[in-house]
């Protein structure tokens, strides 16, 4: 059976697949070294009703967002960097003693497809769009990359560690996947 979407591939050595709809409609598939085309293939059609609602979600995005915004000036975004540094590090020092787990640089980034990551020897990386969200998302996005220094996964571990700091942590993660494309529209 012929796949219902065209999509791109990206191999890596992660160990699980995943699938992406970006906001400018595209496919991609992540999937590890060798991963089989035929299993992706049959992968992407068990996602279709998921793929198609992601695929409206960002057509209706491009849409909202009306013409393309002008570029930031320097001045601008050296304060909009400089605010996300101030308010990670601050949160990053609190909830890292509250976990008790080390850490290592800092970083703000706009990335269009990550709100945060954690590299294996502890640096953190935030998108500093996230300063337009809600404080509460803000907090989530801290506390699951903090959260990788205990657990490097996304297993119900590492989400019972994200749940012992922030009970209500499903809501903000809802959140940023219904809103986090209206933070590109702010600036």
């Amino acid at each position: 059976m012929k796949c219902p979407f065209q999509y791109e591939v990206i191999y890596s050595g992660r160990r699980t697949v995943a699938i992406q709809v970006t906001p400018d409609g595209k496919v991609r598939v992540r999937a590890s070294y060798g991963y089989p085309r035929s299993r992706l293939d049959d992968f992407v059609r068990q996602k279709e009703g998921w793929i198609q609602k992601h695929l409206q979600l960002a057509e209706q995005q491009r849409k909202s967002s009306g013409p393309e915004r002008p570029l930031l000036s320097e001045e601008d975004r050296s304060r909009y960097l400089q605010t996300a540094r101030d308010i990670f590090t601050c949160k990053v020092k609190y909830y890292a003693r509250i976990l008790q787990v080390s850490y290592g640089r800092i970083t703000i980034r706009e990335q269009k497809t990550r709100w945060g990551s954690c590299s294996g020897k502890g640096n953190l990386n935030f998108n500093w769009r996230l300063i337009f969200a809600p404080e509460h998302v803000l907090d989530y996005v801290v506390v699951h990359e903090l959260a990788h220094r205990r657990e490097m996964n996304h297993s119900s571990a590492f989400y019972a560690i994200v749940e012992s700091v922030l009970p209500d942590y499903r809501a903000s993660r809802q959140w940023l996947r219904d809103n986090g494309g209206t933070l590109w529209n702010k600036v």
